[in-house]
């Protein structure tokens, strides 16, 4: 029985498995970022405003440097 017209037999490509690792990676460092740059950010004593723009910039700051090697490491594994 011949494979239906547009039915993909292989896995994603390996640009789809090093762009779903990033995503992943800048997920989990968002995550971490917000639970790390708030207890900072409280410790510090910052409050409204300032909380929020700090907390801003250390998750995405965090998400980029995780997302960024978990990228590379699925791209080793390609």
């Amino acid at each position: 029985m011949p494979a239906p017209v547009g039915y993909q037999t292989g896995g994603p490509s390996c640009f789809d498995k090093i762009k779903i690792g990033f995503l992943l990676g800048f997920c989990v460092g968002m995550a971490t970022g917000g639970i790390f740059g708030g207890f900072g950010a409280l410790r510090a004593g910052l409050r409204g405003r300032e909380l929020v723009n700090n907390m801003g910039k250390t998750m995405m700051s965090t998400g980029g440097t995780f997302g960024t090697f978990m990228a590379i490491g699925s791209g080793i594994r390609c």
